[in-house]
C-alpha cells in the first residue's frame, strides 16, 4: 500500500509538470480556453502528489522506522520544493502567455 503512494506521488508530479506543456502547445495551434481548467488540475496534482508524500512519511512515524525517515528526509524536501517551485512556474508562464494572446 505505501508503494501505491510513492508511484502515485510520481505520476502525479509528472502530471503536474506535463499539462502546462500540453498546455502550452495547445495554445500554439488555436485559442483555447481550457487553459484555467488545465493549470487548475496542475496544480492540483502538484498537491495531491505532495499529500501521498505526507502520507507516506506518516506511515514511517507510525511503524517507527526512525532510520527510513532520517534516510529520505533531506532528498525528500528537496524533491517536494522543486516539484512545487517548477509547476508554479509553469503555470504562471502559461497565464502570462494566455494574458498576452488575449490582449493581441
Amino acid at each position: 500500500m505505501v508503494a501505491l503512494l510513492n508511484i502515485g506521488s510520481l505520476v502525479l508530479g509528472l502530471i503536474a509538470w506535463i499539462l502546462p506543456v500540453v498546455t502550452f502547445i495547445r495554445m500554439n495551434n488555436h485559442h483555447d480556453h481550457s487553459v484555467f481548467t488545465l493549470i487548475v488540475t496542475s496544480i492540483s496534482a502538484c498537491a495531491i502528489s505532495l499529500c501521498f508524500q505526507i502520507f507516506s512519511i506518516n506511515h514511517l512515524v507510525t511503524i517507527e522506522d526512525w532510520s527510513a525517515l532520517m534516510d529520505i528526509m533531506d532528498t525528500l524536501s528537496f524533491a517536494a520544493a522543486v516539484l512545487l517551485i517548477v509547476t508554479i512556474i509553469l503555470n504562471v508562464i502559461n497565464l502570462l502567455i494566455y494574458r498576452n494572446r488575449l490582449v493581441k
